[in-house]
């Protein structure tokens, strides 16, 4: 059995990768304990807020670190675009996540540095980078000067529709950081895919 390294992840990316995910991190426990206020995490209030607002600037600022990381590397579209050999693949990788991941049977889906992510991961990444990272943001921006967009939240129903979709978004972002973080632990060993992030080469056994 030899052991074969597999260039997966760029440098940008894996230091955009670490701190979109702390940042992700610090607004959700935020997050919860400014919608459930019987819920005491961090006993000063006045930091819970200036941390949630400041976390998601900073979110914004690493959404934009993205774009012009992916602009530099290249790749966006066949790592994020789904296309028709990807639409597919779908039955197959499903088949595999549901049973044939605890039979033993081998991954479809081999990555490589042209295409990181099998169709489920395109699905999955592209809603949350291409549809809810914007829509939180801009929500979250927003609600954090409300008396400058107050024309923007009355035009769109309200500050209840706004703290609606706001708080929608933030359920897919903590579900989608749950499925996430099990998923991670589905390669070759349970830290192997942790692992190819803080070095940028997965382990590929032959």
């Amino acid at each position: 059995m030899t052991n074969n390294s597999v260039p997966l992840h760029p440098f940008l990316i894996r230091i955009w990768h670490w701190a979109n995910a702390f940042l992700v991190l610090v607004l959700v426990v935020t997050g919860a304990q400014l919608r459930f206020t019987d819920l005491v995490i961090i006993p000063d209030y006045g930091l819970v807020v200036a941390l949630h607002k400041y976390a998601g600037y900073a979110l914004t600022v690493f959404f934009l670190f993205w774009i012009v990381t992916y602009v530099i590397v290249g790749g966006f579209t066949t790592h994020y675009i789904i296309s028709l050999k990807d639409i597919r693949s779908i039955p197959g990788q499903l088949s595999y996540y549901i049973h044939g991941l605890f039979q033993g049977s081998t991954n479809p889906f081999v990555p490589s540095p042209e295409s990181r992510f099998n169709a489920l991961q395109k699905l999955a990444y592209s809603f949350i980078m291409i549809v809810a990272m914007p829509i939180i943001i801009i929500t979250g921006i927003i609600f954090g000067n409300i008396m400058d967009f107050y024309g923007i939240i009355r035009s769109t129903g309200g500050i209840r529709v706004l703290d609606a979709i706001h708080v929608i978004v933030g359920y897919v972002f903590l579900i989608y950081l749950i499925v996430h973080l099990y998923m991670a632990t589905l390669g070759r060993t349970p830290f192997s895919h942790t692992k190819a992030m803080f070095t940028g080469h997965e382990e590929e056994f032959k």
